[in-house]
């Protein structure tokens, strides 16, 4: 091999490494976004918990089989999990196809992560809806995290160890949510809001 070659396979190992390390820090955040464990992750994609483990620290190079794997249990597309940091642009749009949905246990709340992935370790957003009647049942984040429900549509109330209020239309309720709360629709009809977790945030007296 000449030095052109060796300068050429130089460039595609960095290349791939910038690629690998993109890879490993996206399937951190969405892992974390949904609250999912290394063995959660490994037992809903198939992959072995030890290669996720080494993906996400940059020490393997998966094959596409496992990225395909990965982005289907994460329910985001090859081609956002693939995505380079340095090549984004600007203006991103997120399709419906790009945008998860978790279902609360009662099957009539949704949550759809709206946020920006580089920023779910601090700061999450999801446009939340709600039939008549649902409930969506969350355990304490970290201490001192911060929600703010925005009503759009509807009512809700928010029950944060054993206090609750009620917002309508036009409203916002702030609360802690670093202990275990509960957010219902209690009215007739469907209910639609924004909600912001404000993760690490400064502990309210």
């Amino acid at each position: 091999m000449g030095v052109e070659g060796r300068d050429k396979a130089k460039a595609l190992d960095a290349g791939a490494q910038v690629i690998s390390g993109q890879l490993g820090k996206t399937v951190q955040r969405l892992r974390k976004a949904y609250n999912l464990s290394l063995s959660e992750l490994s037992e809903q994609s198939g992959v072995a918990k030890s290669i996720i483990s080494q993906i996400e620290r940059n020490e393997t190079n998966p094959t596409l089989a496992t990225i395909w794997r990965l982005a289907q249990a994460l329910d985001v597309s090859i081609e956002r999990v693939l995505q380079a940091a340095e090549d984004e642009p600007f203006l991103e749009k997120s399709t419906r196809a790009d945008t998860p949905i978790l279902v609360s246990d009662d099957g009539k709340c949704r949550l759809a992560i709206i946020g920006w992935i580089k920023t779910v370790e601090w700061l999450q957003w999801y446009d939340f809806s709600a039939d008549p009647g649902g409930a969506l049942e969350s355990d304490a984040h970290q201490r001192g995290s911060v929600e703010c429900l925005s009503v759009l549509e509807g009512e809700l109330e928010v029950e944060v160890a054993g206090v609750t209020d009620r917002a309508g239309a036009g409203e916002t309720l702030r609360y802690r949510c670093d202990r275990g709360h509960v957010i219902r629709n209690v009215s007739e009809k469907p209910a639609h809001a924004t909600m912001v977790c404000i993760l690490k945030a400064a502990v309210m007296e």
